[in-house]
């Protein structure tokens, strides 16, 4: 895994920029070590039509210890409530109305328009605003029509494809040693 999937960052609420831009959280060293040390077995997805995709399967390795296992938590923790937080309501229905102004659809009352955002902005809702701003930012610079919701989802997918898989690499560290005590805030060090 890359030494920039392998950071958590706390990114300021006003900011719509995507985790590594703001200060980093390292991950501790023991950590590092288990994240390395898993194994991926990857597989082909075929569909009547043909080839679909990658499936990648992480699994930690032999001899996670509790230490591994409770930072692991502790950093998957971190990584869901700094990282990937769902967006706030607000901002993420303001981020679609300016979206979707960029291409009005004519003919539509303001009220339609209006519960068409809503509909938006509850699909994109599991999100964090960084991957939709994200998402909003590459279709507004790549495309010439109005995007659906699944081309957005999409587009968020893959905005935090990185994030999710290492707090689902971090889940199952944590998962090794369920008993095992939190770890220490001090083991977690911001970087400057």
């Amino acid at each position: 895994m890359s030494p920039a999937a392998l950071s958590l960052v706390s990114s300021s609420p006003a900011a719509p920029s995507k985790p590594g831009q703001a200060s980093p959280v390292a991950l501790p060293e023991p950590l590092q070590t288990a994240l390395a040390q898993g194994s991926v077995t990857r597989r082909s997805l075929f569909s009547d039509a043909g080839f679909q995709d990658v499936a990648e399967e992480w699994s930690p390795p032999v001899g996670v210890t509790p230490v591994q296992a409770g930072l692991a938590r502790r950093a998957l923790e971190n990584l869901r409530r700094e990282v990937l937080a769902p967006a706030p309501p607000e901002r993420l229905l303001a981020r679609v109305l300016a979206l979707l102004s960029h291409f009005p659809m004519k003919g539509l009352a303001a009220e339609v328009e209006q519960m068409v955002a809503l509909d938006w902005a509850e699909d994109l809702g599991e999100f964090p605003i960084w991957a939709v701003d994200q998402a909003a930012r590459t279709w507004r610079r790549t495309r010439k029509w109005r995007p659906s919701i699944a081309e957005m989802r999409d587009l968020c997918r893959d905005a935090c494809r990185e994030e999710r898989r290492l707090a689902e690499r971090l889940q199952l560290l944590a998962a090794t040693h369920a008993d095992a005590s939190p770890v220490r805030p001090a083991l977690l060090r911001r970087m400057p």
